[in-house]
């Protein structure tokens, strides 16, 4: 879901030949999940050639049959950036400090007592 949306805001398209499992925390870690076999077999299916994992999945690995490991690989990831920079077409670029100031400069600033005025007493 988060290569999903960082795709959608930056335009820059999913790789098709990648699938990808984990839980993202607030500080971009990713973290283990259940059921790796299932979904490393169903990517195999699909003919995935490139499957992130979380890297405290690594240990699930033996689970997997030597003919499913050999035909893609799997990559352990620790870090959302890292993610990024495999699944996405091009790694995205961050915005220049000046576009940044210029922008936030630019930002209305709502009048915090027209806000209190418009509250409705039950």
């Amino acid at each position: 879901m988060t290569t999903a949306l960082v795709s959608a805001l930056t335009n820059i398209p999913v790789r098709a030949d990648v699938a990808m499992t984990g839980e993202i925390t607030l500080r971009g870690e990713v973290l283990p999940i259940g059921g790796l076999k299932e979904k490393l077999l169903a990517a195999h299916r699909g003919g995935i050639k490139l499957v992130l994992i979380p890297e405290e999945n690594v240990k699930d690995l033996a689970e997997m049959p030597d003919n499913v490991k050999n035909a893609m690989e799997i990559m352990p990831v620790r870090w959302i950036d890292r993610v990024l920079e495999l699944a996405l077409e091009r790694t995205p670029e961050g915005l220049p400090d000046e576009d940044v100031k210029e922008e936030a400069k630019a930002a209305p600033v709502a009048d915090p007592a027209a806000a209190t005025s418009e509250i409705i007493k039950h």
